[in-house]
């Protein structure tokens, strides 16, 4: 029986395990990336294991995130980053250099390799024939460490492409169909493998958008063939000799296929408050737009930014919309630049912004009050724009282009004439914003430089017998990292400071939840199905850590949050009979019997004492991460494994 693409990069890195599906695999991992806002943790925690150096090929820590420098808090984080990259032999990438992942795929990105990045759209790199996964900061420090990456072996879904896109029609469409497909949770537990004779005709930056976008189907990681399409892309790169070919064999098994003609799609839009809402654009051609944004790791390539700068060429946007633009990265910008391609952009009225992930993740160019935004990025979960009521959408960069310039959503293929854009035989290089690592007799000498906002992370506590406490918050399906624990110009700059973080934590849903669970102590909390969706910041399990959450209970997890959870030392357990959701209410005192029992056999005891009632919860562990749990936390265990090997 053939391999996969994913199966035969997994079968050369695979290092514990059987590749059979459902079974705990342990992965030798390649490449690390970081970004800010979530790099920071992650070195205090790399630094807690007492490593010297990293023992990847390559690690590269970003500053993409928390550029927006309005207080010594961004600032403090960057040194601090840099002075770990420095010690430790990382690249380290300045601020305005680029978004990890953009500037991951132009520079270090190697197909058949593997990389895990603590950012949940590391998948980026699927689009040159990467095995690339979204992990939690600590999971990311083991790797960079020379530890292994545990999954649970995935199973494989093809999508087998036909046909050619139309003009106007993109690969952010592509993504935005296969999410009204399958939604948000279609992906979980799953590679997301794109062939058929349609791929030839995609380019590495379409390829990379539909790879990135794939993290909003719930799927472990997403990636495309390494074929002639690729080497071009990396001898344009100047890489040329990074480049192998890697394809799926002919008798290749897969658990699912999805068949999508390119050439029957049209363009599409993903209404608030949720990536798989999603309609035909022509059905929203009455709505009023006030803001525009292009850019972020999922549309901000070059190729995109000249569609962008052909369709707004001569013309001028609508007074009544604010358009920004940011560029992927600093070679993006350059290039725009030197073609004229910037100045059209410029002209027609848009503000351009820093390369980095900026509006996206609310720093910065939040819309009014209630306002409608036409973005071109991945998610558009209620608040996360910065605006509580804002009305996000998200597009394709001729649809937010379009509707840019008439002022209402608009279909851009009624624009007339296709837009034709060549990718350049070469890519202008420069790596100056880029700092190799130093050599390991200079870099042993290099000072950490921490500010005051860097706060040590709090640590688990070993599983003991019983646990009783309070169920301290009740909430729906569908909860992100962004409810758990808010993105935003005013809490991004904590990141490295968990007690101030904690008063924020679940704000969304409950404004109270701070408080109240700091002063019940330990606390318990429920959620419904696909709980901890979107990204990866392990943030959102410290934080609840540290204000004496213990438990999560839920109908499902998403897999990297359910990851963090353990690694942070939190039990996360699923109702055995998923209407027993009703049942349970804030403010009840629950109690888990024989948590250790419950570990080897899979089925724990709930006991609602406040109502009498006893239900069923399962968690399926595999036995590293019983113990994990028993241990309180992945630091715990992996401090435990060194004390024994050095005895």
């Amino acid at each position: 029986m053939g391999l996969t693409i994913a199966e035969k990069i997994i079968k050369e890195h695979l290092r514990a395990g059987e590749m059979r599906k459902g079974e705990e695999i342990a992965l030798k991992i390649d490449q690390t990336l970081t970004q800010d806002a979530t790099g920071t943790m992650a070195y205090l925690e790399f630094e807690t294991m007492g490593i010297p150096r990293v023992r990847t090929e390559l690690s590269a820590a970003y500053i993409d995130h928390n550029t927006l420098q309005s207080g010594f808090m961004n600032a403090d984080d960057h040194r601090f980053i840099r002075s770990m990259a420095k010690k430790y032999g990382l690249y380290f990438s300045r601020p305005g250099n680029g978004i990890c992942h953009q500037v991951h795929l132009e520079r270090f990105g190697k197909p058949g390799k593997t990389l895990i990045g603590s950012d949940s759209h590391t998948p980026t790199g699927g689009g040159i024939g990467m095995l690339a996964m979204g992990a939690g900061g600590l999971d990311v420090a083991v790797a960079m460490g020379g530890g292994a990456y545990h999954i649970t072996m995935p199973k494989m879904i093809k999508v087998e492409l036909t046909g050619k896109l139309r003009p106007f029609v993109t690969a952010k469409d592509v993504s935005l169909e296969l999410l009204r497909r399958i939604s948000v949770k279609g992906g979980v537990g799953a590679i997301i493998e794109w062939g058929g004779e349609g791929v030839k005709t995609l380019s590495v930056p379409e390829r990379a958008t539909i790879t990135n976008m794939g993290t909003e189907t719930g799927a472990t990681t997403s990636i495309f063939p390494s074929d002639e399409v690729t080497r071009e892309f990396l001898k344009a790169e100047g890489r040329e000799e990074d480049w192998v070919e890697l394809l799926s064999d002919d008798d290749a098994v897969y658990d699912q296929v999805i068949e999508m003609d390119l050439s029957s799609l049209e363009p599409l839009i993903a209404c608030p408050h949720s990536p798989d809402n999603v309609v035909k654009v022509s059905e929203l051609k009455d709505v009023k737009v006030d803001q525009v944004c292009i850019g972020s790791c999922t549309n901000s390539s070059l190729y995109d930014m000249l569609k962008v700068a052909e369709i707004l060429k001569g013309r001028v946007i609508n007074p009544d919309v604010s358009l920004s633009i940011s560029p992927g990265s600093k070679q993006v910008l350059s290039m725009l630049a030197d073609c004229g391609a910037l100045s059209d952009i410029l002209a027609a009225g848009a503000r351009v912004l820093e390369c980095a992930c900026g509006p996206c993740i609310g720093m910065g160019f939040s819309p009014n009050s209630g306002g409608v935004s036409l973005r071109t990025f991945n998610r558009n979960f209620e608040g996360r724009s910065g605006t509580a009521d804002g009305q996000v959408y998200l597009v394709s960069p001729e649809t937010a282009a379009a509707s840019a310039l008439t002022g209402y959503i608009t279909d851009p293929t009624t624009l007339g004439e296709e837009i034709r854009v060549r990718m350049p035989e070469e890519f202008k290089i420069d790596d100056s914003a880029i700092e190799p690592p130093l050599p390991e007799e200079e870099a042993a000498g290099v000072e950490i430089l921490r500010g005051p906002n860097i706060k040590p992370f709090p640590e688990g506590e070993p599983l003991s017998g019983e646990f009783k406490a309070e169920l301290i918050l009740k909430v729906g399906d569908n909860i992100t990292t962004d409810h758990i624990m808010p993105a935003g110009s005013k809490i991004l700059p904590y990141r490295s400071n968990i007690p101030h973080l904690s008063q924020y934590c679940f704000g969304v849903c409950d404004e109270t939840f701070s408080e109240r669970a700091k002063a019940a102590g330990r606390s318990i909390i429920l959620g419904g199905s696909n709980y901890g969706q979107g990204s990866s910041r392990e943030h959102a399990a410290l934080v609840p850590l540290y204000l004496g959450v213990r438990v999560v209970i839920a109908k499902s997890f998403a897999r990297i949050h359910r990851a963090n959870l353990i690694n942070a030392g939190i039990l996360p357990l699923t109702l055995k009979t998923p209407e027993d959701y009703d049942l349970l209410n804030r403010g009840d005192t629950l109690k888990i019997t024989d948590i250790l029992g419950g570990l080897d056999s899979g089925e724990f005891t709930l006991k609602d004492v406040t109502n009498g009632r006893t239900l069923l919860l399962e968690g399926d562990f595999t036995e590293r991460q019983k113990a994990i749990l028993k241990a309180g936390g992945l630091l715990k265990y992996v401090a435990a494994e060194e004390h024994e090997r050095n005895e």
